[in-house]
């Protein structure tokens, strides 16, 4: 069982139920719909036909006022007849029911509206009436009989430690109010809670069910009947109090929210001047009165989505066992397998914990299937699915129990409801003033509305540090999204939130570099499914079109902080090509255009058009005067020069980055600025000046924790050129240390994640760590995969090629390392071909085919001087030298070897050095030079450390052999 609001299902009928019946019950009397009999004690009470029409009209509506045109057209159908025919009737039926009579009551006047049948009434099953627990009450005031307590549950799911701390607040508190939407489980933990407290109260517990009361002036008159009293006149709340007032005893008032004034009235009283008595109070609001304590009843846990959970571990959350539960009783027998367990975490996440949602929605798996489920549940058809029969009314479906909360608020907060269902995400009150207000309005009657429906449980409210934030349940926003359709507000609503949307993203947008920048993180990033959807409402309808440019310009930076480049991409191509003369040259055109080439590099290739895109973001920035999205567009620009291997550009865009950086006056770009001048040295092979660079950027790491995603300043991890340039330098050991803090670091920006593990890798490779090399590829392709960055899985494969060829899989790796070098210069990548050249080279001369190595090293060499030196022309140059070597031609591998150590040393490469005395020593050797080893002494010698590492290991080998 769960935690619906009803106990029909448990044998109990509701205190107060609009019979359908052909037999209903109240007090001594049974009504016999089919065969117009009405019946005392088993004796046929004599009654006059329009009498009885009138009684089984009044009996059907019982708890309701029924006018007395609606009764005269019922008893008389079709004719004008004068209310005394009516008020005579009335008469006749209250003397054959004895009405008024040893404090019987069946029939009240409600003056100015009509009649209401106000015994309670029980459905019979083809069985004669038992004398009701009423009658019997009525006719003993001291008594102890009460309405029957509705059987406890035999499972329910999710809620014990709920009853228990509950029943520990009642025993001192004295008066809780269970709070919570419709559908929660409100009535199921009373339930709970009356049978557990039975015994600490000594079997005096009366349960009311108030949801068939629908006059407010009945409520008292219900609490005197569950207690047994008489009561003479038309407010028993005195008598009441004066009868519990030395008592003890334990009130469970349920489904109170529809009368829950009158009912704040008797339970404030009763708990001031009766202090035996404890209340229990189930509501979807507060009842706002002295010593009410309330408890928010919370949705049932659920398993979190992407947590990689197995089936046994989902059903250890409450909200999937009940579903699963719940969903075997309807006949679906199949068990729940790992394969299933994401599926079900998201069907839990849609149904927002509410256990009447998940009973309706689990009912239907052996219909649809898990899988199909999910996406009925997007749909409006959710508020329609049918739960049981014997269900109340209100909780039949969703859509009926959202009827059921709709009903009870204002006009006004119906507006409000319908117009904050447009969110798709938590909102803030910003937000809502701004959606479901009118222009000129005052924000007060906003405010109020929604303080009315949290009040009432409609909206949910949470903290989120400095900010609070609201938010529809997943049911109620399909409910008021399709009453703000079929008010034919959908249009207006749609754009009013696309506005907010535009003005929210571009308001935090400005707010950069000030306050609490986690904060402003935090609050563009729950804008983003609101982005979404706007963007999506923008696009697909004609009254979007003039907010289409606007929007997608607000939205385009966020695309980029929250690694959405491929969506960033696609929404900026669209509006880029919707441009016109009025934002044709502005600053949504700047931000599309800088969010277009960014992600056109990590998503596509490196092209012409991202360059273009690029250049052409950094033309309006200087225009508009935006220094911080100038510097933006450097950073990025320099980036796009890194990758297509044009190293001559990479100082002069570093340097104007840097000035820039200077003139905004901002740490955080300045030290951004330090990092691209370093990484820059770094590529063009000046490592000493790229060490002071970076060195600077690392003592102020902390300025650039602030920084966003995507401009490339080397954000929090300054680190990854660093540990490069430490092992050219010679500091092998300092160099690992930087890449173990660069991979076990959370990732923050996706492109930089991958960076750094790319970076790592081919550091790890250097040192001859090809395990290493080889799950750092692994990583580089799964975080590519899952962000879309399609070029980084070539460099991946690269990676793999390889290790694959230094564990000895030579034929099969350089036809990998083919295929991606193929791959990677139709994307104009070549930051990391040469490498993967060199190793393609040396493994085509192991297999034979020295000629074709040698040309596709020559090719690199040449590709790379045009662009001036880079960093690893010492190592093409060295490896050049060892296949003219191989092939015999000894004096162009000297020359080879000669121009390898002078151009190492110039850049103060001291690992290539030593990688190229190594080749040169063993060269010499076969030559029978005289001192072949000198040179690769001496390079020994200068270094301190990186002696476990494959060269200096390979170093130390040749000079011990030379000893022997």
């Amino acid at each position: 069982m769960t935690g619906l609001e009803t106990t029909s299902g448990s044998g109990a009928s509701p205190l107060w139920a609009p019979q359908q019946a052909d037999t209903v019950s109240f007090g001594p009397f049974s009504l016999h719909d089919k065969t117009r009999l009405l019946e005392r004690d088993g004796q046929p009470v004599k009654l006059g036909s329009r009498a009885l029409d009138i009684l089984r009209l009044l009996v059907s509506r019982a708890g309701d006022v029924v006018s007395k045109n609606e009764l005269l057209a019922h008893a008389w159908p079709g004719l004008a007849v004068e209310e005394i025919s009516l008020r005579v009737h009335i008469a006749e039926l209250r003397k054959a029911l004895g009405d008024g009579k040893e404090g019987a009551r069946y029939i009240t006047n409600i003056p100015s509206r009509g009649y209401c049948f106000v015994a309670p009434v029980h459905r019979i099953a083809d069985a004669p009436p038992a004398v009701s627990l009423a009658a019997q009450a009525l006719s003993a005031p001291e008594t102890t009989l009460a309405p029957i307590l509705p059987h406890r549950l035999e499972r329910m799911v999710g809620r014990d430690d709920v009853v228990r701390e509950v029943a520990e607040r009642l025993l001192t508190e004295r008066f809780i109010t269970l709070r919570g939407p419709g559908g929660i489980g409100k009535t199921t933990v009373a339930i709970a809670l009356a049978h557990e407290l039975s015994a600490q109260f000594d079997g005096q517990v009366r349960f009311l069910d108030f949801s068939m009361v629908k006059d407010a002036g009945l409520v008292a008159g219900t609490i005197a009947w569950a207690l047994g009293l008489v009561v003479q006149h038309s407010d028993p709340t005195d008598s009441i109090v004066s009868y519990l007032r030395n008592r003890r005893q334990l009130l469970v008032l349920d489904s109170c929210e529809h009368v829950v004034e009158a009912i704040a009235g008797v339970a404030e009283r009763i708990h001031q001047q009766a202090p035996g008595v404890s209340i229990l109070v189930t509501s979807r609001e507060s009842l706002l009165v002295e010593g009410e304590q309330i408890f928010e009843l919370g949705p049932l846990e659920g398993p979190p989505q992407g947590a990689g959970l197995n089936a046994s571990e989902m059903l250890a959350y409450p909200a999937a066992r009940l579903f699963m539960e719940r969903a075997a009783a309807a006949g679906h027998r199949a068990e729940i397998v790992d394969e299933d367990a994401e599926v079900l975490a998201e069907i839990c996440s849609k149904l927002d914990g509410i256990a009447l949602a998940i009973e309706l929605a689990a009912v239907r798996v052996g219909t649809h299937g898990l899988r199909e489920l999910v996406t009925l549940l997007d749909g409006r058809l959710k508020l329609e699915w049918r739960g049981r029969r014997t269900a109340p009314p209100r909780h039949q479906t969703l859509g009926a129990t959202l009827d059921w909360s709709y009903g009870l608020i204002s006009e006004s907060e119906r507006i409000v409801l319908r117009r904050l269902a447009i969110f798709a995400a938590p909102f803030t009150l910003q937000g809502a003033t701004m959606v479901a207000g009118e222009a000129g309005d005052p924000a007060e009657r906003i405010v109020e509305s929604l303080e009315q429906l949290v009040a009432k449980s409609l909206i949910s409210v949470r903290p989120d540090g400095a900010v609070t934030r609201y938010r529809l349940l997943d049911t109620t926003r399909a409910y008021a999204t399709q009453k703000l359709a079929d008010n034919g507000e959908a249009t207006s609503i749609a754009g009013r939130h696309a506005r907010y949307v535009q003005h929210a993203l571009e308001t935090t947008a400005a707010d950069a570099g000030q306050g609490d920048q986690a904060s402003r993180s935090r609050a563009r990033t729950v804008l983003f499914s609101d982005a979404r959807a706007a963007l999506k409402w923008a696009f697909a309808n004609d009254d979007g079109a003039g907010l289409r440019v606007p929007l997608a310009g607000a939205c385009a930076r966020l695309f980029v902080e929250l690694n959405l480049l491929d969506e960033g991409r696609l929404w900026s191509s669209r509006a880029l090509s919707m441009l016109d003369e009025s934002t044709r040259g502005s600053a949504w055109e700047l931000e599309l255009q800088a969010t277009l080439g960014h992600a056109f590099m990590f998503t596509e290739r490196n092209s012409d058009q991202a360059e273009l895109a690029l250049r052409r973001g950094l033309e309006i920035a200087e225009a508009l005067g935006d220094r911080p999205n100038k510097f933006r567009l450097l950073a990025r620009l320099n980036m796009f020069y890194r990758r297509t291997g044009n190293f001559c550009e990479l100082l002069p865009t570093a340097f104007e980055a840097e000035r820039v950086a200077r003139e905004i006056g901002d740490k955080a770009g300045l030290v951004g600025a330090k990092a691209l001048v370093g990484v820059s040295y770094h590529l063009i092979g000046d490592q000493r000046t790229a060490q002071l660079h970076l060195d600077e950027g690392l003592l102020d790491a902390a300025a650039l924790r602030g920084a966003q995603p995507g401009h490339f300043a080397y954000a929090r991890m300054p680190q990854v050129p660093l540990a490069r340039v430490l092992w050219l330098l010679g500091f092998p050991d300092r160099a690992v240390e930087c890449v173990h803090s660069i991979i076990k670091a959370a990732p923050q920006d996706a492109v930089m994640h991958c960076i750094a593990l790319c970076w790592s890798a081919s550091l790890y490779g250097w040192i001859g760590d090809w395990s290493s090399v080889e799950q750092m590829a692994g990583r580089i392709s799964t975080h590519a995969a899952s962000h879309a960055l399609a070029p980084y899985q070539a460099v991946s494969a690269g990676f793999r090629a390889q290790a694959m060829i230094a564990r000895g899989e030579r034929k099969a790796g350089i036809e990998l390392l083919q295929n991606v070098l193929v791959r990677l210069h139709a994307d104009r990548y070549e930051l990391y071909a040469s490498a993967f050249i060199s190793e393609l080279s040396q493994g085509l001369a192991e297999l034979g085919h020295l000629a074709e190595g040698l040309r596709v090293l020559h090719e690199a060499i040449a590709r790379i001087e045009p662009a001036g030196d880079a960093f690893d022309a010492p190592e093409l140059l060295r490896l050049r030298g060892e296949l003219e070597a191989r092939g015999g031609d000894a004096k162009a591998a000297e020359a080879s070897f000669m121009a390898s150590i002078a151009l190492a040393e110039e850049q103060g490469a001291l690992s290539w050095r030593l990688r190229t005395e190594i080749s040169l020593a063993r060269f010499r050797r076969k030559q029978r030079r005289a001192k072949p080893l000198d040179g690769l002494a001496e390079t020994y010698a200068r270094f301190t450390e990186g002696f476990e590492t494959a060269d200096l290991k390979a170093a130390r080998q040749l000079l011990d052999e030379a000893t022997k």
